[in-house]
This record gives structure tokens, sequence and C-alpha cells, in this order.
């Protein structure tokens, strides 16, 4: 919701839940989790069940479900965070899945413009190839992932503005200053055969220059295969 203060700086609230989930690597749930995407899919989603009509083809986004999450082997801990317009339940994980209880966060901040946050996000950089039909009529294209951190700092100069357009997340950043990881990219197979979702871990500073697309940057992710644990936008 936009409201404009008293010194007529526009602002923005960002209200939603944050699920930190502590698992453990070698169970099989979360091993399964691991090595299909779409597995990892199910158990984000496990959370909310009975919130949308059974079998809605746009469940996460009607609750606003993106998710994110990092994997330290050498402790065989996986973190899993899954933002949300509703309070997870996450009574149908195996207790002996989670090393501790969930953690449930309400997140509640207000933008302005100008303001100077830090941000981390996994991302699917991928950008659709054109195809021009005889009579010239330009079509879209195959989707491809960029793979090296060049490519995906030019993705990041259409998310985060550059000198030919505005930034579509409603925050900007020299595409320079962001730091760039690729991680390996997700997978799943049959029935899914064919799915891969190619990633990259994004570290920067953005500075807000329209708190209502920033906030609806962040209530629904940037990018594609949010479906994915990709997109989400952690501000700190």
């Amino acid at each position: 919701m936009n409201d404009p203060s008293r010194t007529g700086t526009a602002t923005a609230r960002f209200v939603a839940t944050h699920s930190v989930l502590t698992l453990d690597a070698r169970h099989p749930y979360v091993a399964k989790s691991l090595v299909d995407a779409q597995d990892m899919h199910r158990t984000v989603m496990s959370g909310f069940q009975g919130w949308v009509d059974d079998g809605s083809r746009d469940a996460r986004a009607q609750l606003g479900v993106l998710s994110t999450w990092t994997l330290d082997l050498k402790e065989a801990v996986l973190v899993l965070v899954v933002q949300s317009r509703v309070a997870g339940d996450w009574g149908r994980v195996p207790n002996g899945a989670l090393r501790e209880a969930p953690r449930l966060i309400t997140v509640d901040r207000t933008f302005r413009t100008g303001d100077t946050v830090g941000f981390r996000a996994v991302v699917n950089p991928a950008y659709s190839t054109m195809r021009v039909r005889p009579d010239g009529q330009v079509l879209r294209g195959q989707r491809v992932a960029h793979t090296r951190p060049e490519g995906v700092r030019k993705w990041c100069a259409r998310q985060f503005g550059n000198d030919d357009a505005p930034a579509r997340a409603g925050a900007t950043a020299a595409p320079d200053t962001i730091s760039v990881r690729m991680l390996p990219a997700v997978s799943s197979p049959a029935p899914h055969k064919g799915l891969k979702v190619a990633r990259a871990e994004l570290r920067g500073m953005l500075t807000v220059t329209d708190p209502a697309v920033f906030v609806g940057a962040l209530a629904d992710g940037i990018g594609h295969a949010r479906a994915y644990s990709c997109g989400l936008v952690l501000t700190r």
C-alpha cells in the first residue's frame, strides 16, 4: 500500500511471514528434496494445505509463497526460508527431519524512496530469445539461462535499471557492484524429465526508487522459476 508521508516522500509497507526451517540434510525426506526440484516444491507447499482449493494451478501465487534454501554439506544442514501471506503449518514435516523447531517471523517494514538496503537473492537468470517470422513479426522464442557471471549482471541491469531502462524491481544497483555466485542447477526426474533450473546467488546493496514497485517485487519475487526456490529477495 502506498502512503505519502508528511514530508511527501513516497512510502510502501511490506508485510509477510517468514518460516525458517533447519533440516537434517541426511534425512530421506530432506535428501529427496535436494535431488528433485519438484519434491522441494512439494515440501514448501506442504505448509499451506487447505488455504486454497485442491488442484488450484496458481496456489503458490495466491498464497504469495516464495522460498530459498542454503545447504551446509559439512554440517549436513539445510536451511529453508519460506515467505508467505499466511503463516505456514509445518506439522507435516517429519520430526526426525527437523534439527530444531520451525521459526515463524512476521516481517513488517515500510520502505521510502531513497532507502538503501542490503539484499540477497537466488535467481533464475533467464531470458527469451526472439524469432522473426517471414512477415517481419517478432515472436518470443526459447528461454535461455545465463551461465556466466557477466551474463547474470546483464540480467541484473534489466531488473535493477540501467542507462536505457528504469528498474523493473523498483530499486537500483550498479550491476558491477552486485556479487554474483553461480550455483548448481536443480532438476527433476520423471514425470518432470527435462526440468532444469539454472541458478545464481546475488548479494549487494539496493537503493529504493519506487517503494510500491519494490514492495511488489518483494511480495511476488523477481525472474522465473519462482516455484523452484528462485526469485525471493531477502533484505536487511
